[in-house]
C-alpha cells in the first residue's frame, strides 16, 4: 500500500511539473513597454483624413500626439523607421466572445459564455472576462486590438462590454463595461434539430409570438418597477419595492439611454426587430444581419447599425447562391445602411477578422470601406469613435504597423501599439511555430 501511494505521489508530481513547464506565464496578455514613440517615413493609413504616403505618427502617454508629414520629434523619443511599412489604426472586432470561452470543446469549465434561465439582464461580461486568455495575444498580433465581448443564451443574455485586448485586470481592459444588453430576438424557426422532422410553420410561429409576448411582459414589469421606485423615492411615505437586481439592470436600457443588440438574421426578423424598437423607443442594434440588406428601408430610416457577423458563414437555403452572404456588405453599403464586419466568433478565430473585410471587398465592397467596417464603423457603433477606429491627434494610440495591405492574408505585422504600448507580437501560435520549424523529420 505505501509503495503504490508513493508511485501515485510521483506520478502527481511529475505531472504538476510538466503542467507548470507548459504554464510558463507566456500566453497571457504581456502588457509590453510604454514611453514616446515616433513612427517615421511610414505610409499612414488614417481611414477618416486620407492616406499620408510619407509621414510620421507621434505616440505621447498612451496618446496620438501628432500625425503629418513635418512632425518635430522630442528627444529621447524611441524611433521606428517605418519605411516600406504602413500604419493602420487597431481593428475592432465588434462580436465576440473574447475572454468568456477558453476551449469550448472538451472543457466546460472554462466556458462562461451564457447563464441558465430566460432573463439574465444582470449578468455583466466584463466580470467574467479573462484578462490572461491565450486568444487575446493570438488575436492582437494579427492587428486586432479592441473587441465587443458578450453573453449568449436565453432570452435576455445579459450585457456586453467593449475592451482594448490590454491589461491584466478586467478594468484595465474595459473601456465601457456595460456597454448594451444582449437579447437573443424571438424568431419564427422550423428546424427542430439534425434528424428531427421539421415543425409545423404555424406551430413556430405559435412559439415564437409566446416568446414574444414573453419579452414584451418582462418590459412592461421593468416599466412599472421603475414607476413605483421613482414614486417612493419622490414620496418618502410610500413602500420602496423589493430590489430586483434583473428588472433594475433592465432600466436604462427599456429607457434608451443604453443600446440593445438583437440577433436576428432573416428580413421578416429584422422587420420585426424594428417595429419592437420604434413601438418601445429603443436604441437598437441588429447582430447577425444575413438580409439587413433587403430590410434597408426600415433600418436606414430608424438609424439602425448592423453588425454583421456572417462572412465565414454558408448559405442557409439551397437555392441561394454561393456567394449570397459574401455580397451582403455591398449591398448594405449601396443602401445605406450603417454596419461593421465582425466575426462573431469566441476567441479561437479572431486573427481572421480582416480576412473577413478582406472577402467583403472582393464581392463588391469598395476597399476603403472594408477597412472601415473593420476600424471605425465599429467604433461608431460601439460608440468610441471619439478614442478609437482612426489614426486623429487626441485619439488612444491603438496602431498596426504592417509590411503590406492589412486585409491581405500574406501580410505580416511588424509592430503593434495598444494604449500607446508597443506589445510583443508573440502568442501560443508563434511560439509553436518556433519550437517546431526547424524540427528534424528524419530526412
Amino acid at each position: 500500500m505505501k509503495q503504490k501511494t508513493i508511485s501515485v505521489l510521483t506520478i502527481l508530481f511529475v505531472f504538476c511539473g510538466l503542467v507548470s513547464s507548459q504554464s510558463d506565464g507566456s500566453q497571457q496578455n504581456l502588457l509590453g513597454k510604454g514611453g514616446t514613440f515616433a513612427i517615421t517615413n511610414a505610409r499612414i493609413v488614417t481611414v477618416s483624413n486620407g492616406v499620408i504616403e510619407k509621414g510620421i505618427v507621434l505616440i505621447e502617454n498612451g496618446k496620438i500626439a501628432a500625425v503629418g508629414t513635418n512632425v518635430p520629434i522630442p528627444s529621447k523619443t524611441q524611433i521606428i523607421d517605418g519605411t516600406g511599412l504602413s500604419v493602420y489604426p487597431g481593428m475592432i472586432d465588434s462580436a465576440t466572445n473574447m475572454g468568456l470561452s477558453e476551449i469550448p470543446l472538451g472543457a466546460n469549465g472554462t466556458v462562461d459564455v451564457a447563464e441558465v434561465g430566460e432573463n439574465n439582464a444582470n449578468a455583466k461580461a466584463i466580470i467574467a472576462i479573462n484578462p490572461h486568455s491565450s486568444h487575446i495575444n493570438v488575436a492582437r498580433v494579427n492587428g486586432i486590438t479592441t473587441v465587443l465581448s458578450m453573453p449568449t443564451g436565453g432570452l435576455i443574455a445579459g450585457q456586453a462590454a467593449v475592451i482594448n485586448l490590454w491589461g491584466s485586470t478586467q478594468a484595465d481592459m474595459a473601456i465601457v463595461p456595460t456597454f448594451a444588453l444582449v437579447i437573443n430576438f424571438p424568431r419564427i424557426s422550423t428546424f427542430a434539430g439534425f434528424g428531427q422532422p421539421q415543425i409545423d410553420f404555424n406551430e413556430a410561429l405559435r412559439r415564437r409570438n409566446q416568446q414574444l409576448e414573453n419579452l414584451k411582459k418582462i418590459f412592461k414589469d421593468v416599466e412599472n418597477y421603475a414607476k413605483v421606485k421613482e414614486a417612493a423615492l419622490k414620496d418618502k411615505s410610500l413602500p420602496m419595492p423589493k430590489t430586483d437586481i434583473k428588472l433594475e439592470a433592465l432600466i436604462p436600457y427599456i429607457r434608451g439611454e443604453r443600446p440593445i443588440i438583437f440577433t436576428a438574421e432573416r428580413e421578416r426578423d429584422i422587420r420585426s426587430v424594428v417595429k419592437f424598437i420604434e413601438e418601445n423607443k429603443l436604441k437598437g442594434i441588429i447582430l447577425g444581419g444575413q438580409e439587413a440588406w433587403k430590410a434597408a428601408d426600415v433600418l436606414v430610416k430608424n438609424n439602425i447599425p448592423v453588425i454583421y457577423t456572417n462572412i465565414y458563414r454558408l448559405p442557409v437555403r439551397e437555392d441561394d447562391p454561393y456567394d449570397y452572404l459574401f455580397e451582403a456588405p455591398a449591398k448594405m453599403h449601396q443602401k445605406g445602411v450603417r454596419f461593421s464586419v465582425a466575426t462573431g466568433d469566441a476567441g479561437a478565430m479572431l486573427r481572421d477578422l480582416p480576412y473577413h473585410a478582406g472577402i467583403a471587398a472582393a464581392f463588391g465592397l469598395p476597399k476603403e470601406e472594408a477597412l472601415k467596417a473593420v476600424t471605425l464603423y465599429p467604433a461608431q457603433i460601439l460608440g468610441v469613435a471619439d478614442k478609437l477606429g482612426s489614426i486623429e491627434v487626441g485619439k488612444t494610440a491603438n496602431l498596426v504597423v504592417t509590411d503590406g495591405d492589412i486585409l491581405e492574408p500574406r501580410t505580416n505585422v511588424k509592430y503593434l501599439f495598444i494604449n500607446g504600448r508597443q506589445i510583443p507580437l508573440t502568442s501560443r501560435h508563434t511560439e509553436l511555430y518556433e519550437r517546431f520549424k526547424d524540427r528534424n523529420l528524419g530526412n
